[in-house]
């Protein structure tokens, strides 16, 4: 039975959740995360051992061994590939007795997905694996239960999977992902990092959103981009061109000069229709005035 939250648990989960990752390929590791003020003076080697462990090593473009066996709910073993192939995946690494962090994660991606227009179970999936080997199918179906609770959108539990593998499988999953955490034997609690990573259908990594809190507009426009536009308007296809999705920071930045381009263009193709409208209502009221005349 794991222990209840302490002061010193607690404190590193604040610090875990306002984390960010290194660029790219680059690790974590024997660094704090962002937000995490060391002292002047203060060694490496005084910064929480967990922090040193945890964090995200983006794998962007990386495929997951989707062969890897994992079970459902209702403690079906299927390999991971059978979640995949047809729409994007919101993916969340999560252990279901997690006392903060991993709540939070989960509530955070339900609040963002609630104000989408984008429908789970349509246009994208979700999929919470354990990270825990001793979580059990019934203790993911009761999690499951608690997130449908949650976000109560048409489509949510056909759209939502709680899934547990054996330490092999998530060993194999976590490495591909880039998903570093640790066992804290002082609280007796699991140290990771908190954010979620959309995948596109074929089961490569697409974008990394960290943190508790995830942007709607970096959710759907993540998500637009794993699936290669097949979901989204033609709208989201335009912000893409404006936004730059930064490893640095998990978020879509303005990119000005494209902004620019396109209210130029934008700027032209108004001037131009409104020439055309002119012009032709000019040789109409014309023609009127000729045939008058006559």
């Amino acid at each position: 039975m794991k222990a209840s939250p302490g002061p010193r648990h607690i404190a590193l989960a604040l610090l875990f959740a306002i984390g960010c990752p290194a660029v790219g390929h680059a690790q974590m590791a024997g660094a704090p995360v962002a937000g995490y003020k060391r002292e002047p003076g203060m060694a490496a080697s005084a910064v929480p051992a967990p922090l040193r462990e945890i964090g995200f090593d983006q794998h962007i473009g990386r495929r997951l061994p989707l062969d890897e066996l994992v079970r459902a709910e209702d403690g079906r073993v299927a390999p991971l590939r059978e979640y995949f192939g047809a729409r994007p995946i919101v993916l969340v690494f999560a252990y279901y007795s997690c006392p903060m962090l991993c709540t939070l994660v989960v509530n955070g991606l339900a609040s963002a997905v609630d104000v989408l227009s984008l429908e789970p179970g349509r246009d994208f999936d979700v999929v919470v694996l354990s990270f825990d080997p001793h979580d059990t199918p019934s203790a993911a179906a009761a999690k499951k239960t608690a997130y449908l609770e949650r976000y109560k959108r048409t489509g949510a539990g056909a759209g939502a999977h709680f899934l547990t593998a054996d330490p092999p499988s998530i060993d194999h999953l976590t490495k591909a992902a880039g998903f570093r955490y640790v066992w804290d034997a002082q609280t007796n609690q699991f140290a990771h990092p908190t954010g979620v990573i959309v995948v596109t259908p074929d089961g490569r990594l697409g974008r990394y959103l960290f943190g508790i809190d995830y942007g709607p507009r970096d959710l759907r426009l993540a998500l637009v981009e794993a699936s290669a536009g097949r979901v989204g308007t033609a709208v989201d296809s335009l912000l893409l061109y404006c936004y730059h999705y930064d490893p640095m920071t998990g978020r879509y930045g303005l990119l000005v000069m494209r902004t620019l381009r396109v209210a130029g263009v934008a700027t032209v193709l108004i001037l131009a229709a409104f020439i055309a409208v002119m012009v032709r209502r000019e040789r109409r009221n014309g023609g009127t005035s000729g045939g008058v005349l006559r």
